[in-house]
């Protein structure tokens, strides 16, 4: 158990790197459903919609800049700070449902927090679901899960190789349901038995707010059957993505999103 956390702390971008091209690529070929997208006044398919790329993955790059200056050394710090309470049978997959049980209470937290919410809407703001719409998050939102995350890490003193474990499955399994790829149905029953498929979080993005403040499960699928938060409606091909109320904004905008009045 140790010997394979060692290899996903030393290869997580190469892991997840891979994982996202392999979607990215699959999804443009077996999509789930088309879409005919408006942007800056023009109708464009939502393969060649290249201001939504950049938007999405320019977010990525500027979270990926200032993690390793703010978001890893709270990890770090806190994973280096445990109280010594944790037992010593606790082992990496438990690590793993802990810390997936945290982050469905602050994934809903951010829905149901008005200040949360403010830096949360930002990744709701996308007009459509891809690959990169797993990457799209403001900078202040990363910086704020970090922080409510690290007094978890310390008081079940969670090592710091579980947290790395955690995320690369976060993000792994964030690429995968954010994905347009289509499935076999059989293989999307079976999966969401166990795990978040695209089939269960597209109707997070559903642009109907009783449907966005629903399925709030990151990793597994079982926390929002168990909490009674998951949606009864299914994902359909003409599914309305977005924030209701809502529209998209420029990139730039983005940035202060969060701080401008609410509507």
């Amino acid at each position: 158990m140790e010997d394979a956390a060692a290899v996903f702390v030393e290869n997580k971008a190469l892991v997840v790197t891979v994982w996202f091209v392999l979607l990215f690529v699959g999804e443009r070929v077996h999509a789930a459903t088309t879409a005919i997208l408006e942007e800056g006044g023009r109708e464009v398919e939502w393969r060649r919609d290249w201001p939504r790329f950049g938007r999405n993955l320019g977010l990525f790059v500027v979270n990926a800049l200032l993690s390793p200056l703010f978001v890893l050394p709270i990890s770090a710090w806190a994973g280096a700070h445990g109280l010594g309470l944790r037992p010593d049978w606790w082992v990496l997959v438990l690590d793993i449902i802990i810390l997936d049980l945290w982050i469905y209470w602050w994934h809903r937290a951010n829905h149901e927090v008005p200040f949360l919410w403010r830096f949360h809407l930002v990744h709701h703001l996308d007009r459509f679901l891809d690959t990169t719409s797993a990457v799209r998050f403001h900078f202040g939102e990363v910086f704020l899960s970090a922080l409510a995350r690290a007094p978890v890490i310390i008081v079940l003193d969670i090592p710091f190789a579980s947290v790395v474990v955690f995320e690369t499955l976060v993000l792994a399994g964030a690429v995968f349901h954010h994905s347009n790829l289509r499935l076999p149905a059989l293989v999307e029953t079976v999966l969401s038995k166990v795990i978040i498929t695209p089939g269960i979080h597209w109707v997070h993005h559903h642009r109907v707010r009783r449907d966005t403040d629903s399925n709030y499960g990151t990793i597994f699928s079982f926390w929002d059957p168990l909490f009674r938060t998951r949606s009864g409606h299914r994902r359909t091909a003409d599914m309305e993505i977005g924030v209701e109320g809502q529209d998209e904004q420029p990139f730039h905008d983005l940035f202060v999103t969060p701080f401008r009045a609410a509507p």
